[in-house]
């Protein structure tokens, strides 16, 4: 994956704006962060995952999945972009967006999600 892929999902999710973190390109839902390209260029920077999530996605995915001891204390995993996949990422990202959307984009979007009938 890339930071453009990652652009790619999220920019479909409403609320969600390109914007800048660090001085790296991020993604933000009403001006908070969702996820950014860490310093290296190489890897994301996805907040809203608990050490211990964090720890058994590191532990599952080592290649994936990482961290350094400044994220030691945060809930925030790192992801090697080249290393990732959509179906590991989205889920993450997409739990994050809902932690940060508004109530009535929340809503919005489950609708728009139900099977018609």
């Amino acid at each position: 994956m890339t930071f453009d892929d990652i652009r790619a999902i999220a920019l479909r999710w409403p609320e969600v704006e390109d914007g800048t973190s660090y001085g790296t390109p991020a993604l933000k839902v009403r001006k908070k962060l969702l996820v950014r390209l860490k310093e290296d260029g190489d890897s994301l920077v996805m907040p809203g995952v608990p050490q211990d999530e964090r720890d058994m996605l590191i532990e599952s995915r080592p290649k994936v999945f990482y961290f350094t001891d400044h994220y030691r204390d945060y809930p925030i995993v790192l992801v090697r972009l080249l290393k990732a996949t959509r179906t590991l990422v989205e889920p993450l990202m997409l739990r994050q967006w809902r932690a940060l959307a508004s109530k009535a984009a929340l809503k919005a979007f489950d609708a728009s999600r139900l099977p018609l009938k």
